[in-house]
């Protein structure tokens, strides 16, 4: 696997790379952040190790332009210890964080850990499951749990559900979505119909409009759930 190193401390970055490939990885090192983006267009990479206080583009901006076009688990490496760091870290897109000093077998079990996750997400994608923010819902089975909870939904539910976890991250068009769950041609009424499945839906998932944890409206154009 191909691990993406970047750290203009060269004793820290030349010590991840000892410790990563000791474990058989592939490093890319760079000591700042001016060229990454090109060696993400001619490697695949499986995950990133980032500093964040770097001369040039810091760690934070480096991770945003990654989420642009890349999944891969990104691991933050800071001296930065306060609470709002490592909150703005993984809300742009960071999968974890790790403060210096650190203990470099601590570094790779959490390497290890998010690698795993990511090839089990991608496995996952491949199959009638899907499996994120506590939402585990099987095709096959038409088995929907929230938070380990067993929730029974009707088929209908159960398709609108599926098609908006599967699209999530994006807003699916009320049409779409009437059309893909209902296999019809869509009118403008239908919308009062897609309107009131995803009410019956919020309600068994506990949700509301208002303040949702999950379904999102986005008003005159459809709905939505948040990776």
């Amino acid at each position: 696997m191909n691990i993406l190193v970047v750290d203009d401390e060269m004793e820290i970055a030349d010590l991840i790379e000892i410790y990563l490939t000791n474990e058989n990885y592939k490093v890319y090192k760079y000591y700042s952040s001016k060229n990454v983006l090109k060696i993400l267009e001619n490697v695949d990479i499986d995950l990133a190790l980032l500093d964040v206080m770097m001369p040039d583009i810091d760690g934070f901006s480096l991770c945003q332009k990654i989420r642009e076009k890349y999944k891969f688990p990104i691991i933050f490496i800071t001296a930065k210890v306060e609470k709002i760091d490592k909150i703005n870290g993984l809300t742009i897109g960071a999968d974890d964080y790790i403060t210096k000093p650190f203990e470099p077998l601590e570094m790779v079990a959490r390497v290890k850990a998010q690698l795993r996750r990511y090839k089990n997400y991608n496995n996952l994608k491949k199959t009638n499951i899907i499996d994120f923010r506590n939402i585990v819902i099987n095709k096959d089975t038409h088995e929907f749990y929230l938070n380990e909870e067993k929730i029974e939904l009707t088929p209908i539910e159960f398709e609108i559900l599926w098609y908006l976890c599967l699209k999530r991250g994006s807003v699916v068009k009320t049409e779409e979505l009437f059309k893909q769950v209902w296999k019809e041609k869509y009118y403008e009424n239908d919308n009062n119909t897609v309107m009131v499945h995803i009410r019956h839906l919020r309600e068994k998932m506990k949700d509301t409009l208002k303040k949702p944890k999950y379904i999102v409206t986005v008003w005159g154009v459809g709905y939505k759930i948040d990776e």
